[in-house]
């Protein structure tokens, strides 16, 4: 293991026992916060994600984006390949997917502009640390070549670090939503 990968290891290490934390005191404002970035953007094609272990919940926000606009959820395709995203409605019915992530039983894919990015870690530079798949990375890197992408990381306030370490891979977060604020990391607080 390089020094890199074990100076992220730490950290992610690090960033999941934050996100317990925090997780444990959730006072539920997150999604309205994000509920009021994403009407900014009504009717534009985004993804959430189904919340897994102690990750913060955006399915209220995504049911309300819905109304809308489409909404899908990640479908991992297998290791080393970026995400693709299913069309999702409340209430539908989903499957275990990899990871313990649900999906729909019958997906039908389409590609977003706004990705709702659930983390680990993240710094107030817009870095991230995920789970250490690279899907997201591999992803917005595929999705920004082809036009602009909004890139939303979603957490607990107590999940940011100092600063992480990054590496020219890692794809960068265009906004950053916690329980607390909206923050526009391309340039400032919202």
């Amino acid at each position: 293991m390089s020094d890199l990968a074990k100076i992220k290891a730490a950290a992610r290490k690090a960033g999941f026992a934050r996100r317990a934390l925090a997780h444990a005191n959730d006072p539920g404002t997150g999604a309205g916060l994000l509920s009021g970035l994403l009407a900014g953007h009504r009717g534009v094609a985004l993804s959430g994600y189904m919340p897994i272990r102690t990750e913060i919940d955006p399915v209220p926000a995504m049911a309300e984006a819905a109304a809308y606009g489409p909404v899908g959820i990640p479908v991992i395709m297998g290791a080393g390949k970026p995400l693709k995203f299913a069309h999702w409605e409340p209430d539908m019915p989903l499957v275990a997917g990899p990871f313990g992530a649900r999906i729909p039983e019958n997906p039908t894919f389409f590609e977003p502009e706004i990705l709702i990015v659930p983390l680990v870690a993240f710094d107030a530079q817009g870095g991230r640390l995920g789970y250490s798949g690279g899907f997201y990375d591999r992803t917005l890197e595929r999705l920004r070549a082809a036009r602009a992408t909004l890139a939303v990381g979603f957490a607990y306030a107590g999940q940011e670090a100092d600063r992480l370490p990054l590496e020219v891979t890692d794809q960068t977060l265009d906004f950053l939503v916690t329980e607390n604020e909206v923050m526009d990391l391309r340039g400032g607080s919202t």
